[in-house]
C-alpha cells in the first residue's frame, strides 16, 4: 500500500490532481495499441482453414470465377464484429452511403469505422501531448474543463472527421454527377439513333465520359458489368438510381423502366429528356447567376461599410476627445 500511495504521490504532484487518471487512461491506450498487432498477426484457426481449403476452386477453375471467389481482406476480416454494425438496416444504410460516396470495396464499411477508431485515437494523444507542453511549459495545474477539452475535443474531432469527409464526398459526387448527365444523355442519344443497343451505349459512353465525368462513368460501368452478368435489367437501373442519389437520374431510370414495359422508342423519348436536361442545366446556370448579386452585396458591404465608417467618423470622434481634453 505504501508503494501505491507513493506513485499517486508522484502523480498528483507531477500531473495534478488527475494525474493518477491521466495515467490509467495512457496505459489504457497503450494495451489497445500493443493487443492490435498481436490480433492481427495471431495464428489462423484451422477451422477455418480446412473449410477454405475444402471450399477453394480447383485448377481447372476459370480466372474470373477465382476472382468472383476472392474474399475480403482478411486483417479487417479478424475485427469484422467491432468494425461492423449488428443492425442490418443500419449496416445497408451505411454501405449505400459510402456506395454514393464513390466507395464500392466490400470493405469499405470496415475501412470506414477502422478509421474512425484510429484517427479518434490518435486524437487523443495528440491532446494528452499537448496537454503535458502545456503543463511543462507553464507550470499551472490543469483543472477538469481543461482535461476535456484539451483531450476529448480532439479525440471527438478525429472520430468525426471520417463522417464529414463521406458527407462531403457525397454532396461533391451528386454535384458532378448533376452536371454530367445532360451531356451523357445527348452522347447516349448518338449511340442509340447510330444503331447500338441500349446496353452496348451505355458501354461506349462510360468509355467516353472517363476523362472528363469519372463519377458518372463509374456508375454506367457498373450498370453494363451487372447486365453482362445477366441481372435484371429493371433492378440494375434502379439500383443506379439509388446510389446515384439524384433526382434527373432517379427520373431517368422511371422513364427507361416504362419504355421497357410499354415498347416505346427508346431513341424519341431520350431525345425528348435530353432535351429537357438540357433546359434545367441553363436555368441551373441562371439560377446560379442571379444568386451572385445577393452574394455579392452582402460581401461588399461587410468589408467596404466598417473601413468607410472608421474614415468619416474617426475624425470627428478624435476631435471631440481632444475638445473634451482642452476643456479639461
Amino acid at each position: 500500500m505504501n508503494f501505491l500511495q507513493e506513485i499517486n504521490g508522484i502523480l498528483t504532484g507531477s500531473l495534478g490532481s488527475f494525474g493518477p487518471l491521466i495515467a490509467v487512461g495512457v496505459l489504457g491506450l497503450f494495451m489497445i495499441l500493443l493487443t492490435i498487432p498481436m490480433l492481427l498477426n495471431q495464428p489462423e484457426d484451422p477451422l477455418k482453414k480446412l473449410k477454405r481449403n475444402n471450399e477453394q476452386p480447383k485448377k481447372t477453375t476459370p480466372k474470373k470465377e477465382q476472382l468472383r471467389h476472392a474474399g475480403r481482406n482478411e486483417q479487417l476480416q479478424k475485427f469484422a464484429t467491432f468494425l461492423e454494425p449488428k443492425d442490418e438496416e443500419e449496416l445497408s444504410a451505411m454501405q449505400l452511403k459510402l456506395r454514393q460516396a464513390g466507395y464500392q470495396s466490400k470493405d469499405a464499411v470496415r475501412m470506414f469505422h477502422f478509421a474512425q477508431f484510429v484517427l479518434g485515437i490518435i486524437g487523443l494523444i495528440l491532446g494528452l501531448v499537448y496537454l503535458f507542453y502545456i503543463k511543462a511549459d507553464t507550470g499551472t495545474e490543469i483543472d477538469t474543463q481543461t482535461l476535456a477539452t484539451h483531450v476529448l475535443g480532439p479525440g471527438g474531432a478525429g472520430y468525426f472527421l471520417p463522417k464529414y469527409w463521406i458527407t462531403r464526398r457525397v454532396e461533391t459526387r451528386k454535384e458532378n454527377i448533376t452536371r454530367a448527365f445532360p451531356d451523357a444523355l445527348d452522347m447516349l442519344l448518338v449511340c442509340v439513333e447510330a444503331g447500338q443497343s441500349l446496353d452496348q451505349s451505355i458501354v461506349r459512353v462510360a468509355q467516353e465520359m472517363r476523362a472528363s465525368y469519372p463519377d458518372l462513368a463509374d456508375e454506367l460501368e457498373i450498370v453494363a458489368y451487372e447486365m453482362k452478368a445477366g441481372k435484371e435489367k429493371e433492378k440494375v437501373l434502379r439500383d443506379m438510381g439509388t446510389r446515384c442519389g439524384v433526382q434527373d437520374v432517379s427520373s431517368f431510370v422511371t422513364v427507361l423502366i416504362q419504355l421497357a414495359t410499354f415498347g416505346t422508342s427508346i431513341a424519341e423519348a431520350l431525345r425528348v429528356y435530353a432535351g429537357e436536361m438540357r433546359d434545367k442545366r441553363v436555368m441551373r446556370a441562371e439560377e446560379a447567376a442571379n444568386k451572385l448579386p445577393t452574394k455579392m452585396t452582402l460581401a461588399t458591404m461587410m468589408l467596404t461599410v466598417p473601413p468607410l465608417l472608421i474614415i468619416l467618423v474617426g475624425p470627428s470622434a478624435q476631435g471631440i476627445a481632444n475638445l473634451g481634453n482642452m476643456s479639461n
